[in-house]
């Protein structure tokens, strides 16, 4: 039986070179990476900019997930790249400026925050970021903790952050090394096995190849990931699954 997949996500996993697409869309990886382990089939959960932290809410607060944690036979935590971008203004202030009214009032906001981000991001160097490494491992940890409570044989992948080239970020990515290295440390403590997204798309993204904003990724970019991440997870999910 062809195992199913549970992957959480940002919007790496559903946009491609023109814009975001349905979840179904087969050129996406994660349904590239389960046609390649037998075709079972992919349940994402996802959203624009999640962070682990994200992932954390979601496996906590949605009541699909958890119908979806009774059937399928791995879970990805496919996030950790959103949370090493630079974010001038805290968190909750730049999520809540969707919240701001009259809609002039927001558009206007925005637009202006829009413009300043990248000058922001090279004058502070990319800190703050969206979320501080040691949180990224943190919710990720929790939510292997949790997972493996609720399911103890269940196995459990995650990745290691992608890289950029956006305008809107200034071009600046200085908190992804010690992201990396924290994930990749936890990872080895976990036992979670990790797909580097820098070696799997680096030059793809970072040679222009990729999205035009400079972060989302062309479809051979997601024909390799989905390729690599089944190779990670077959030696695991095969002997089940047969």
């Amino acid at each position: 039986m062809a195992p199913r997949l549970l992957v959480f996500a940002d919007s790496l996993s559903f946009h491609g070179p023109d814009g975001p697409l349905a979840a179904d869309d087969a050129r996406l990886w994660p349904n590239i990476a389960a046609e390649a382990l037998g075709g079972g089939g992919v349940d994402l959960v996802a959203g624009f900019g999640w962070t682990a932290r994200d992932a954390w809410w979601s496996l906590i607060g949605d009541p699909r997930v958890w119908a979806d944690l009774h059937h399928v036979d791995a879970v990805v935590l496919a996030v950790g790249s959103m949370d090493t971008l630079p974010s001038p203004l805290p968190t909750y202030l730049r999520t809540g400026l969707r919240y701001l009214r009259p809609d002039p009032l927001r558009r206007m906001v925005r637009k202006t925050y829009l413009a300043a981000q990248p000058r922001l991001a090279i004058a502070l160097r990319g800190r703050p970021a969206v979320l501080p490494s040691k949180l990224t491992v943190h919710y990720l940890d929790t939510a292997v903790g949790a997972l493996r409570v609720l399911r103890p044989e269940l196995p459990i992948f995650g990745m290691l952050p992608s890289v950029h080239r956006s305008d809107a970020y200034g071009r600046v990515h200085t908190a992804r090394a010690g992201a990396a290295a924290a994930i990749g440390a936890w990872g080895r403590r976990a036992d979670v096995p990790l797909l580097d997204l820098e070696a799997v798309v680096g030059d793809h993204v970072l040679s222009g190849r990729g999205n035009p904003d400079g972060m989302h990724w062309g479809w051979e970019g997601h024909a390799s990931v989905g390729t690599e991440m089944a190779r990670l997870m077959a030696p695991v999910l095969r002997p089940a699954a047969t």
